[in-house]
Order: structure tokens, then sequence, then C-alpha cells
């Protein structure tokens, strides 16, 4: 449960942190992590995928429109898995959109040139 916390206080962190590095594009990071806040327990602790997850993923989606709010959106998803750190399955972060069914034209990945999203 300690952990937990320790988690939600660095997504927290996170969004306030990263908040005003948003200046081109509409999508804050803030926004991003809040709708993958449902996910943590799945992409670190090996819960359930819940239906709230997949819901933040859709929603994202959704809201990343343009090139620079899907550029934005994985630059957040980078730095929200660099502060999760090595309690991150990256293999299920990858995957995350293909278990909600949610078509994203990048992988979620540290690895992922964010510049060449379209």
């Amino acid at each position: 449960m300690a952990g937990v916390m320790k988690l939600a206080c660095l997504v927290l962190a996170c969004m306030i942190v990263a908040g005003p590095m948003t200046a081109n594009a509409a999508l804050s990071c803030g926004t991003v992590n809040s709708n993958l806040a449902g996910c943590i327990g799945y992409l670190t602790q090996g819960a359930a995928l819940t239906q709230g997850c997949c819901n933040g993923v859709t929603n994202l989606r959704n809201m990343a429109r343009t090139t620079p709010d899907r550029q934005q959106a994985c630059r957040c998803l980078q730095s929200a898995a660099r502060a999760v750190g090595p309690g991150l399955n990256t293999g299920r972060a990858a995957g995350l959109p293909s278990a909600c069914k949610v078509n994203i034209p990048y992988k979620i990945s540290t690895s992922t040139n964010c510049n060449t999203v379209r």
C-alpha cells in the first residue's frame, strides 16, 4: 500500500512539473497522467486491467487529434514511465492500447522518438 501511495505522489509531482511544458499542444501532461491513473495497478503491480483504465486510454486517443497533441502525449507518457522507473512493466505499457482495443499511432515506450509521431 505504501508503494501505491509513493507512486501516486510521484504521478502528481510529474503532473505539476510537466504541466507548463505544453506551450504548442493543447494536451497537458496533467491530463495525460490523470487519464491513465486508473492504469497504475495494471502497469506496476500486475493487477487486472480495468474498464476505468481503458476509458482513460480511449479519452486520451480522442483528445490527441493533432500531431502536436500526439507528440505531447507521447512525451508525457515517456516522462511518466521514466518516473515510475523499474517498477513499470514495459511489456504491459507497450501493449496497453491493444489490451484496451484502442489504436494509438505509436508504441508506448521510453525509446519511441516522439518527434516522429504523426
